[in-house]
Formats: structure tokens, sequence, C-alpha cells
């Protein structure tokens, strides 16, 4: 294999993961906004037991 095709391999896997990382979002999550917190609240002497 050449430099040449090696240099253009590379080129492109970093091309391709740039154009991956800022193209616009395709995420199909719902807009269902805030949810409620639903936890135990936090206990300072609790965290050291589990």
């Amino acid at each position: 294999m050449s430099i040449s095709r090696i240099i253009a391999n590379i080129t492109q896997y970093i091309s391709e993961a740039a154009m991956r990382i800022f193209a616009p979002n395709d995420d199909a999550y719902p807009v269902i906004g805030v949810q409620p917190f639903t936890g135990d609240p936090y206990k300072k002497g609790m965290a050291d037991n589990w």
C-alpha cells in the first residue's frame, strides 16, 4: 500500500468523524419537559454505608 493511499484513508477517516460530530442532530427524542425528582433526599451519614 502506498503512502498516498494511507494518507488518503487517514484523511477520510478524520473528515468523516468531524462531519458526524458537527452534523445536525438526528435524535428523535420526544419533547416532554422537566421531570420531577422522585428519589430520596441526600443524607450526609448514609453516603458512607453503601
